[in-house]
């Protein structure tokens, strides 16, 4: 015992030193004041940036705070990272950044978090019209937190920067941010064991972006007018939970590769979405109490996607509830529970809340359609409808695909709260005025 309390006197003695002269300076708004106080700055130090306009870029290599108290702004002069930080502990807050470099290969940035940055704190920011917003670089354990980071639109949407993009960053969280413009709001790749959550994301290629990273979460976020909501490719043990999509373009959610996610409590809201949720060559995926409302397609399964398990989820107002095109059947229920279909016509004689009859989206009239869309011209004639009589009678004729056993007779409901349901009715995204030329916008292809 006596030599633990040693050891511990010993390394509160070595601390003590090296933030003995810690302490809060205001930095005046001048000419080189800000990299001149930095340089002179001993770790713990508070730098309070006095209100207006001060030169950037600059390098934050100590544990420092930077602190603009929402009065001051830090100009990088098109010059590559508005803020470098390269040592650990660094907090940045509170400060308007604007005028990075437009350099794609370095991913010039507001704020670039290096991979010797350690533990940082990113927090209550305005970015404006940077490339991208915070790059968190290799960096392990760093919070980006209330940050307001609006993109570029100067220029293509591919060609632009993401508002957060993570690479090779385990334990980030990315929360409570708002994010508009620019490419995809946040983008993580080759990445793990990170969290994103609570963020409003809008008028953006993708809201997330998963590519090869692992057993992260994304829940509490919101998608609002962008071409695609959450898009998870090449990952595995993802948590996708509690977020919603509304008013996107293309896809609400897209498991494209990605295996063993955890997809629950999910609201995606069409009006425009092409397909409520995609489901490309990913598998063992639980699928649990979402509402997939409004879309072209409620459910698009594709590629081989199998064991992947389905119930408690409401497909409602779907012009096709499911596309399933395969000869085995599929069942959506689990332990006599299934799902909720709006276009589903039954009884439930014993109050139990489960049909009395089970429910098949889909018939041998559609497999024929989605394999040869011409045959659509004869979708209202007599011979077609009495194929699908037929079938409903004889459903031993039907050729396999989904079938629940147990349909719910009441949908699961999601509250959108006020504020949320608001900015939804206002957004006027710019793909559904036609003002926009991203012709390869195509979600398997263009990351």
């Amino acid at each position: 015992m006596r030599d633990l309390r040693f050891l511990l006197a010993a390394l509160l003695a070595a601390l003590v030193p090296a933030f003995a002269g810690a302490g809060e300076h205001v930095v005046p708004a001048d000419p080189g004041a800000l990299v001149a106080a930095i340089a002179g700055a001993n770790p713990g130090d508070v730098l309070v940036l006095a209100p207006g306009r001060h030169d950037g870029p600059v390098t934050l290599d100590r544990p420092i705070t930077l602190d603009g108290r929402n009065e001051a702004t830090i100009d990088g002069q098109g010059v590559a990272d508005v803020i470098r930080v390269t040592g650990a502990d660094v907090v940045v807050r509170g400060l308007t950044l604007i005028g990075s470099g437009n350099a794609h290969p370095v991913v010039d940035a507001a704020v670039k978090l290096d991979r010797t940055a350690t533990r940082a704190l990113i927090e209550n920011n305005v970015m404006i019209e940077n490339l991208v917003g915070v790059h968190v670089f290799g960096a392990t354990d760093s919070i980006v937190r209330g940050n307001t980071i609006i993109g570029r639109q100067d220029a293509r949407m591919n060609d632009r920067g993401n508002g957060v993009y993570v690479w090779n960053a385990p334990g980030t969280i990315v929360e409570g941010n708002d994010i508009r413009f620019g490419r995809d709001g946040i983008f993580a790749n080759a990445s793990r064991d990170n969290i994103f959550r609570d963020n409003i994301m809008r008028d953006l290629r993708f809201a997330v972006h998963f590519m090869y990273t692992n057993m992260s979460e994304v829940s509490g976020n919101v998608s609002i007018g962008n071409h695609l909501g959450y898009a998870m490719m090449f990952s595995n043990r993802t948590q996708v939970t509690d977020n919603m999509s509304l008013r996107d373009r293309g896809h609400g959610l897209m498991l494209n590769f990605a295996n063993n996610a955890d997809v629950s409590g999910n609201l995606i809201r069409g009006g425009s979405h092409e397909k409520c949720t995609f489901i490309y060559n990913a598998h063992r995926n639980v699928i649990v109490g979402n509402r997939f409302e409004g879309c072209d397609i409620g459910i698009h399964f594709t590629a081989g996607s199998e064991r992947n398990a389905l119930t408690g989820n409401a497909f409602t107002g779907n012009r096709t509830q499911v596309k399933y095109v395969g000869t085995r059947d599929i069942e959506w229920s689990h332990d006599g529970r299934g799902n909720y279909w709006s276009d589903h016509a039954s009884f439930d004689l014993d109050g139990d809340g489960i049909a009395d009859a089970k429910f098949r989206p889909n018939d041998m009239m559609d497999h024929i359609l989605w394999s040869q869309p011409a045959a659509g011209l004869l979708l209202g004639s007599p011979a077609v409808q009495l194929i699908r009589f037929a079938q409903a009678q004889f459903p031993a004729t039907l050729p396999g695909g989904v079938l629940d056993s147990f349909p719910l007779m009441r949908a699961p409901e999601i509250h959108v709260p006020d504020d949320i349901a608001r900015l939804e009715a206002e957004a006027r995204p710019a793909w559904q005025y036609g003002r926009f030329n991203d012709a390869e916008l195509d979600p398997l292809t263009a990351h």
